[in-house]
This record gives structure tokens, C-alpha cells and sequence, in this order.
């Protein structure tokens, strides 16, 4: 006999026993009201032959013991349930009562009515009233009150289980698991053995899952979950009641649903803010009181699920650290997913590894997202359209934190000296074969600290520190990302290494660039240490740096005055480029360049716009603003026009055109 079938009888057999349990209570109303003199015996018989027949225990039977009623307070809720499954009971409720319009049972005819009564099953502290397994309505007296049966409880009577909806939006089942990667097996099975291994003398310890890849956390947990055969539900930090009222009747449901139906909790706090102190607080306390009233020790497990771990205030908690899959794990995963898709590409899946490190999760989303541009025939160049599935995949969380800028630059826009070129070309050579480096030929053996490439952009504003990122940024085909440092560092001690973290771990997933603006906001000459702001403000320069050298990626410093970097900040970036105030051979090259092969133009002059004595950025607003100029007049660039965007912009720089630079322009 299969699982559905033994399913189908179970829910047949609780029928018959339910209807059987019922006939009991109602052949008890129609005694008291000696309309039928109907033998209880027979009826109770009835309803032992019902309960032989189960293949389980049936859910009225799994309702009384876990919640302890007594015979007295299991007929109460009986009768209850009559009144919501036949209106003959709400009919029986009224003759017994002498009152037509009492269509509902009160306590006191519960107690007139029906065997083994006692007083206490109504009290605040009962099972029936703790667990609001009844109602109480409005009436004259407790004992005349209205009784009714909890929805939720109803249903669970008849076989039927849902989440109570009064936990709807609050609360929401989560089924999808996934196959882990061997590493994240183990450490579910680690959790399952704490949680197994825990003596029942004690609380079960909060599990709390600690990393930056939601979806690998969730799919641990519900690994975890199966293992133990329980439910899992999600619960998200921003909607725990910072009311004490409020969240007491949440922990008061949400306990009644893991006594019902053993189920775990996992609380999302991935994306709290730290500084919401009322919040956090909420969650702890909640967190801490949550299963502490579970009957049984098997249900009511709870799991934290946050970056860097919560400190729990009274009940133990057991923090583990979910990592992303090693690369051998990721590559085992592309493998299998690309099996199907494009079987010519296991040559190439290290392409892809070395430079993104992404969660199983991710990396199937990324082979979906190819496969749609595969199913249009275009297999030429599958290595290029999964990379850039994966930059795809690994931005949304960046893009919360930074500035994505799209590359709209090469090699050829970027008019430098040679050498600093050559070194802009070299750290693109340290990206593209720094696994081959590190990995195969060992230097990552050695330690990690160093590993990471990290640069400097020294020079005057509009030098083309950002254009020579850009530049890179196209050559290796990655994003890049420009975080404002001065909006980064924070006058709350604590705060700025929190913003950096967020931003490293965000970015490591995709190995972008990183553009840090500003960098004299953070790298100044170290301040003599005189208190605690000025001792927390040199921890943050330590911290940046120690990101960065550890960082897969590239990460760049931009600064207008290399002089106020500190020289031993200096030593720890592997690359420093002096960008320099362009010349007026320079400048030509600039102003050669600088309109699009589609802008008309007509009598440029390159050499005399070369005396110009302006940076690549003001030359590009120059040009810019000259291009708007001439097609309002509906005419081809000229002099004329680049002649008033140039003063437009030495307005802006509050500087005076001379003679030597315009002299000549026009005749």
C-alpha cells in the first residue's frame, strides 16, 4: 500500500471517528433534554470501533494529547465543533437552553450536559482558553457567554492543515530546497547532530546561519528541516511586532502551529539595519521566548538568518558560517548544469569559476538566463554569453550600494604618457591571470593577505582617473562600480567598517571593479591618536586595506593629492598611476578624439584648441556643450560654437580666458 493511499484512509477513517465523537455529544444534548432516550453505551461503542479502525491516531485523539485536555474540556470542544458541522447541534443548543435565538453553547450547559464536569476547564490558564483552541463571546455572565471553536482548530479536526491565517503575510511556508553542495551538506547534518544531540533537559539552542548568500541559507535550512521532518516557514525581520502586546499573541500562534504541526521558524535578517535598535531588540527577545512553552521538544525549532550573527540575550545559540561553494564545488555545479545546454563547454567552465564566485543558486540562474539566447541558435559565443550572465546574476545586491557605470570607453580614448598606459596595462594582466598565479602555481599557498589587486589613481580633477576605469573595466569585461567614500565613512563608530562590508561582500561575488572616489575622505596622514575617535578613525583605514588586499578583484583608490595619502597606507596598494595635467600635445589628442565619429563638424582646429589650458574632463564638457550649441543653430560644429562653450565653462572653473589660448580662433 503506497504513502497516498494510506493518506486517503487516514482522512476517511478520521471522518468516521470525528462524526462518531460527535454523535456521543449530541446523543448527550438530546438526554439532557429528554427528548430521545438514546443509550450512551451503544454511541460510545460506536466510537471505540471508529478509533480501532484508525491506521494513526486520529486528529481529535493528537489534538487531546498534545494540549492535555481532559474528558470534560475534549466534549466541550465537541460540542463546539457540532455546532459549526450540523445545525441540528446549534438547534439541541437552543431547546437545552429554553431560548430559540441561543443557537450556541455556553459553558454552563456544557456543564449540565455533558459527563465528568469541572470548573477549572474554562479558567484564563486552561488549555481550551491558553491555546484559544475556543472563543468566548459577549454574554451577561462568563458561564452564558457564547463558546466557539477556533477556525484553525476546526479544520485540524476534520484532517485539514494550513498556517493560521491570522499569521498570512506574517509568516509564509517555504518548500524549496535544492540539492547542496557537498561542503553545505555537511554542515546541515552539523545542525541536524546539535539539534539531535541536545539533551531534553535543555532548550534547543537557536541555529543562527551566517553569510552573505541568502538563497544557499534558506536551502540549508530546509535541508535541515527534511532531515527532521519538519515545515519551514520564513519570517522577515521587518514585519517582527515591536509591540510587546502584539508580539506576544505572534508567539503565542506561531507556538499553537508548531505544536499542530511540527515546524521551524526562519527569521530573515539579512538585511537589517543595525542601527534600528527597537527592531533588533524585538528580534532578540522574540528569538529568546519564542518555544520556550513547546510541549514537545521535537517541534518549535528556530533559525537565525543574518550576515555576521546576533547576540541572543538568554537562550543559547550555536552560530554557523555558510561560505560560498569552493571552486571545485562550483565547478561540479556548472558541469552539471551546462550538461544538457551546451556539452562542448567543460573546457571553459574554469573561465567562468575563477572569476565569479557564485552560490548554486546563482549559477543555475545564470545557465537559465543563457539558455534563452541559446534557444535563438546563437552557441558561437556561449562562453561570452554566460559570463555575462553571471555579471548579471552577481549585481543586484551591488547595485544597492554603488554606482554601476556602464564602460563607454577603450584604449583609444585614453590619451596618457606611455609609461602610466603600461601600468594600466599591467594591472589589467594581474586580473586576467591572477588564478594562474595564485592557484596553479601556488602563490595563494602562502597566504591570502596581499592577494588582492588594489591601485591608485593620483591626480587633478578630470585627468581621466574614472575614463582609465572605465578603460579597464572594458578590456576584462566587468562591471564597475563607483562607491563615494566620503558618503561611506561615518561619524558613528562602527559604521564605516559596516558600509565597506556590505560593499566587499556584495562585490565579491562577480569579482567587479571597484572605484573608490574621494579617497583622501578616509587615507589621510594618520592623526595622532588623542581619543577614541581618532584611534576608531585609524581601524577604519585598517580595515579598508585589509579588504582590499584580500579582495579577488580590483579594487581603485582615486585622490586629487597623493601627498595626503599616508606613505604606509602607500606600501600596502600594488599599483600606484600618477595621472597627470595633460600638455598641449596631450590636449590635441584629447580634442581629436573627443567628438563622435557621427558628429559633424567643419574647420576644428586641434592645435589652437590645444591652448586651452584645461583638463581631458573640462575638454569633454567643452565639446559636449559646443555639439548642443550647433545643433540648436542647426549648423556643424565650429570654433565658433567650442569658442562659447569655453567660456561658458571658465565661468564654471572661475577662470579668465586669455589672449594666448583664443587668440587667433575667429578671424
Amino acid at each position: 500500500m503506497n504513502a497516498s493511499t494510506i493518506n486517503i484512509n487516514w482522512h476517511e477513517a478520521n471522518q468516521r471517528h470525528l462524526l462518531a465523537a460527535l454523535a456521543v455529544i449530541r446523543c448527550a444534548l438530546e438526554k439532557y433534554n429528554a427528548k430521545e432516550q438514546l443509550e450512551l453505551q451503544a454511541q460510545q461503542q460506536a466510537l471505540h470501533e471508529a478509533a480501532a479502525a484508525m491506521s494513526a491516531p486520529s486528529a481529535l485523539d493528537r489534538l487531546c494529547r498534545i494540549f492535555n485536555l481532559s474528558l470534560f474540556e475534549r466534549d466541550l470542544l465537541l460540542l463546539c465543533a457540532g455546532v459549526e458541522f450540523s445545525g441540528e447541534f446549534a438547534k439541541l443548543c437552543a431547546i437545552a437552553q429554553g431560548d430559540p435565538q441561543r443557537l450556541y453553547p455556553t459553558f454552563s450547559l456544557a456543564l449540565a450536559a455533558l459527563p465528568n464536569p469541572h470548573w477549572d476547564a474554562i479558567a484564563p490558564n486552561s488549555s481550551l482558553r491558553r491555546w484559544r483552541l475556543i472563543k468566548i463571546g459577549e454574554g451577561s455572565a462568563l458561564t452564558l457567554s457564547p463558546l466557539r471553536i477556533d477556525e484553525r482548530i476546526l479544520h485540524y479536526l476534520a484532517g485539514m492543515q494550513y498556517l493560521d491565517e491570522r499569521l498570512a503575510g506574517i509568516i509564509e511556508p517555504l518548500n524549496f530546497a535544492g540539492d547542496l553542495v557537498p561542503s553545505q551538506q555537511a554542515l546541515a547534518e552539523r545542525v541536524v547532530g546539535v539539534l539531535s544531540q541536545t539533551p531534553k533537559t535543555k532548550l534547543l539552542p537557536i541555529i543562527q546561519l551566517c553569510g552573505i548568500e541568502t538563497a544557499s541559507k534558506r536551502a540549508i535550512a530546509a535541508t535541515i528541516c527534511k532531515i527532521l521532518g519538519l515545515n519551514l516557514y520564513v519570517m522577515p525581520q521587518q514585519v517582527v511586532p515591536l509591540v510587546a502586546s502584539e508580539q506576544d499573541n505572534l508567539i503565542r500562534l506561531w507556538t499553537r502551529e508548531t505544536i499542530l504541526s511540527p515546524s521551524a521558524l526562519l527569521i530573515d535578517c539579512d538585511e537589517i539595519d543595525t542601527n534600528d535598535i527597537a527592531r533588533a531588540t524585538a528580534i532578540i527577545h522574540l528569538s529568546d521566548t519564542l518555544t520556550e512553552s513547546l510541549r514537545d521538544r521535537t517541534n518549535g525549532v528556530l533559525i537565525l538568518s543574518s550576515r555576521e550573527g546576533m547576540r541572543m540575550s538568554q537562550r543559547p545559540a550555536v552560530r554557523f558560517d555558510v561560505h560560498q561553494p569552493t571552486s571545485k564545488e562550483q565547478s561540479a555545479v556548472w558541469q552539471e548544469a551546462l550538461i544538457d545546454l551546451v556539452p562542448q563547454i567543460n573546457g571553459q567552465v574554469n573561465t567562468l569559476v575563477n572569476q565569479f564566485n557564485l552560490s548554486a543558486a546563482t549559477i543555475h540562474a545564470a545557465c537559465a538566463e543563457a539558455a534563452g539566447y541559446l534557444s535563438q541558435g546563437d552557441e558561437k559565443n556561449i562562453t561570452g554569453i554566460l559570463w555575462d550572465a553571471c555579471r548579471v546574476q552577481a549585481r543586484p545586491r551591488l547595485d544597492e550600494l554603488a554606482q554601476r557605470i556602464t564602460p563607454s570607453a577603450d584604449w583609444e580614448n585614453l590619451v596618457l604618457p606611455s609609461a602610466q598606459k603600461q601600468i594600466l596595462r599591467d594591472i589589467a594582466a594581474h586580473v586576467r591571470q591572477r588564478s594562474t598565479v595564485y592557484e596553479t602555481w601556488g602563490f595563494a599557498a602562502k597566504g591570502v593577505r596581499g592577494l588582492g589587486i588594489s591601485a591608485l589613481f593620483a591626480g587633478a580633477s578630470g585627468t581621466g582617473k574614472t575614463l582609465a576605469a572605465e578603460v579597464l573595466a572594458e578590456e576584462l569585461r566587468l562591471d564597475l562600480y563607483r562607491i563615494d567614500l566620503s558618503s561611506v565613512v561615518s561619524k558613528y563608530i562602527g559604521e564605516t567598517e559596516k558600509n565597506l562590508r556590505q560593499v566587499f561582500d556584495a562585490a565579491e561575488q562577480g569579482g567587479v571593479i571597484l572605484l573608490f572616489d574621494e579617497a583622501d575622505a578616509l587615507f589621510g596622514k594618520r592623526s595622532e591618536v588623542k581619543d577614541a575617535r581618532d584611534r576608531y578613525a585609524n581601524i577604519e583605514v585598517s580595515y579598508l586595506l585589509q579588504r582590499m588586499e584580500c579582495y579577488p578583484g580590483l579594487a581603485v583608490l582615486t585622490t586629487n593629492i597623493k601627498s595626503a595619502i599616508d606613505t604606509a597606507f602607500m606600501r600596502r596598494i600594488r599599483f600606484v598611476v600618477q595621472f597627470p595635467f595633460p600638455d598641449a600635445v596631450q590636449r590635441a589628442e584629447i580634442w581629436r578624439r573627443i567628438f563622435p565619429r557621427d558628429t559633424p563638424t567643419q574647420g576644428l582646429d586641434a592645435t589652437q584648441l590645444a591652448r586651452l589650458n584645461v583638463a581631458g574632463g573640462n575638454i569633454r564638457n567643452i565639446a559636449l556643450n559646443a555639439a548642443f550649441l550647433a545643433a540648436d543653430a542647426g549648423e556643424a560644429v565650429q570654433m565658433k560654437h567650442v569658442l562659447q562653450a569655453a567660456k561658458s565653462e571658465y565661468v564654471k572653473l572661475e577662470k579668465a580666458l586669455t589672449e594666448a589660448e583664443i587668440g587667433g580662433w575667429i578671424e
